[in-house]
């Protein structure tokens, strides 16, 4: 069995709050140590059997068990819950569907470690309690450099100036009369995993990669409003895109990335409108790069003929090399992948058998393979990818493990289809030095003590 460690009190905010421990804390592995060192000696015939003959296994275990603790049997079966003998609830009065409050404790969450303030502010994506590849919208991971905005859809404007024909001004209802597109998508801040750069191991998966979250956008492509604009795509190399928030981000993109018509003025994810705090109504959506460079609240673009240097990409957002200078637009969020179960913070109940879950991204294509150590990076074995598997997008791995009760080293290691090769820690830092903050794309290590207890742990 595996648990997640208690959640910080401070930060528990929803409501109303269920029968006391009754809480789910994490998915449970009933197979023990015994029953699956069997299986493995009896099954020959590949990892179907093996798998049939665990459950069986685990399904003879619990029956022992059960009869000996309960021999009348299990009250859960033979006593009817209130659930099936009355009346259920009726829909859902506020209109808007809510979690159930079982699960509460799966939330966003600011560190203790970072300075907060109202207006700059982040928020972590509970990665280690999430399935799949998609980030539901209201766990989707907060960044705000000046707080956000809920901005009425009727009066934002967008407008495109610069190398064009024609500036135009776009309303809402004009940008989502034009042709729309949906693709999946990663977005992650190029701060993600940065407080390691200082050996700084925050305790779980959340708060090391948390600024990461993955949705199904919706909108029109950037080139389209170009063209319609009249864009000189000659002279016109770069765009400046600028939000409406109080912080006027602005940030350059390079115009070799928009008209691949992968970059898109977004207004849908996940299937209903931006939330506010990601943009709403409108955000660019600029795929594999570093989340600051998807501008929230969108108002302007405008097309140049070089990069503009703005505030956000002159003094922030850039790379200290070991030599004192600043390594600028480096954008990209290059290949990298995290162990979320088990991850710091777990614990693992016994020995036996485990599925080794995580997730893998490139900012270049597509994740083609992950390797997943439990020695710190002596042996590595292949771990199965699940579909789908699409360009700059999460992608969900995973691994069979029994784990014997001894400590162990958990880590992984992503392969994009450009041949890239997640790095150590110690081969990035040879490149980069130590005295970064963004663009950390090591392999992070997670310590499985004989204890059961998970910790972060950096190799040298």
């Amino acid at each position: 069995m595996l648990i997640f460690a208690p959640p910080n009190e401070e930060n528990e905010r929803v409501t109303p709050n269920p029968p006391a421990g009754r809480l789910r804390k994490a998915p449970e592995n009933f197979i023990a140590g015994a029953d699956v060192r069997r299986v493995f000696a009896e099954a020959k015939e590949g990892r179907r059997d093996f798998l049939r003959g665990a459950f069986a296994a685990a399904a003879s275990g619990l029956a022992a068990a059960g009869a000996a603790a309960q021999p009348q049997g299990d009250p859960n079966i033979l006593e009817l819950p209130e659930h099936t003998r009355g009346l259920g609830q009726p829909v859902v009065t506020d209109g808007y569907g809510k979690p159930s409050q079982y699960e509460r404790n799966v939330q966003r969450r600011q560190s203790p470690g970072l300075t907060q303030t109202r207006q700059a502010s982040v928020s972590f994506a509970p990665l280690q309690s999430l399935f799949g590849i998609v980030t539901p919208s209201g766990l989707h991971f907060e960044r705000h450099h000046q707080g956000w905005w809920d901005v009425d859809p009727g009066k934002h404007r967008l407008m495109v100036n610069g190398l064009v024909k024609t500036p135009k001004v776009f309303t809402m209802d004009d940008l989502m009369r034009l042709p729309s597109v949906s693709r999946f998508h990663f977005i992650e801040c190029g701060a993600n995993t940065g407080m390691e750069w200082g050996n700084v191991a925050v305790p779980t998966c959340q708060y090391t990669h948390g600024m990461l979250s993955c949705s199904e956008f919706t909108g029109v492509p950037l080139i389209t409003v170009l063209q319609m604009a009249g864009a000189d795509l000659k002279k016109g190399r770069f765009l400046l895109a600028e939000g409406a928030d109080g912080s006027s981000m602005t940030r350059t993109i390079p115009m070799a990335l928009i008209e691949s018509g992968e970059v898109l003025l977004a207004y849908g994810q996940n299937g209903e409108m931006l939330r506010p705090e990601n943009g709403y109504p409108l955000r660019l959506v600029v795929p594999g790069v570093q989340g600051v460079s998807w501008v929230k609240y969108l108002r302007r673009v405008e097309v140049g003929d070089q990069p503009w240097a703005s505030k956000d990409e002159a003094i922030h957002y850039v790379d200290l090399m070991p030599d004192g200078r600043h390594r600028q637009y480096t954008s990209i969020q290059e290949c990298k992948s995290v162990v979320t179960t088990p991850s710091g913070g777990q614990v693992l109940l016994d020995k036996g058998f485990y599925s080794i879950n995580g997730l893998a991204w490139s900012g270049r294509g597509k994740v083609a393979k992950v390797d997943v150590s439990v020695d710190g990076g002596r042996n590595w074995r292949s771990a199965r990818l699940q579909d789908p598997v699409m360009s700059k997008c999460l992608t969900r791995f995973s691994l069979d493990w029994v784990w014997d009760g001894k400590p162990a080293i958990i880590q992984s290691r992503a392969t994009d289809d450009t041949g890239y090769v997640q790095p150590t820690q110690r081969q990035l830092r040879g490149v980069r030095g130590t005295r970064s903050i963004y663009h950390n794309n090591a392999i992070q290590s997670w310590l499985v003590q004989e204890s059961g207890e998970v910790k972060n742990v950096q190799l040298a």
